[in-house]
């Protein structure tokens, strides 16, 4: 079968490509040997494709794979591998968002503060050093709309991610119900 995931979960809406495409790239690296929950996802969402009601979809899906030697359980342990796969992969995203805010805004936070110090400084030799407090203004300027500028895009990532992250972990929800449900 295709281990090719990328159109797994691409009906769902609002999925952010960039995510998606990581995380799809973090299952693919993660795939189980042998038929399990992605290549019976892969066979069910042909079988969705030519409008074959969800019931019997599930069921057809899981009548070809046992063949294969997938049972219920290893179909459903499978599924669980793949959302702490994701889990792992969401984790690791936190993280790196996280330090990427402290870099990109809280580099420039900490940057303004030492501005700010400076120009109290340069305040008491107002006379002598105008020129200098006139560039750091800008400086802070520039830094300012930098920091809103990366916070709203980190904000927009994150949105992104999260969103993502929950519409896969809840199509997995779903398909466990229905696979506990239908087979």
């Amino acid at each position: 079968m295709n281990k090719n995931l990328s159109q797994l979960f691409a009906y769902l809406d609002g999925l952010d490509t960039r995510s998606s495409q990581f995380l799809m790239k973090a299952l693919e690296s993660n795939n189980l040997p042998g038929f399990d929950y992605l290549e019976y996802k892969q066979s069910l969402g042909a079988l969705v494709a030519m409008n074959m009601e969800i019931g019997t979809a599930f069921k057809s899906a899981f009548a070809t794979a046992s063949t294969m030697g997938l049972t219920k359980q290893k179909l459903l342990d499978s599924a669980t591998h793949y959302k702490q796969v994701l889990k792992k992969e969401k984790g690791q995203f936190d993280i790196a968002l996280k330090n990427r805010i402290q870099q990109r805004v809280g580099a420039k936070a900490e940057e303004n503060a030492r501005h700010e110090a400076r120009l109290k400084q340069i305040e008491e030799h107002i006379k002598r050093l105008q020129s200098e407090m006139v560039q750091i203004k800008e400086q802070m300027e520039r830094n300012n709309e930098s920091k809103s500028m990366e916070g709203k895009k980190l904000s927009a990532q994150q949105t992104n991610f999260e969103k993502t992250y929950i519409s896969i972990q809840e199509e997995i929800d779903r398909d466990i119900e229905k696979i506990t449900q239908f087979l």
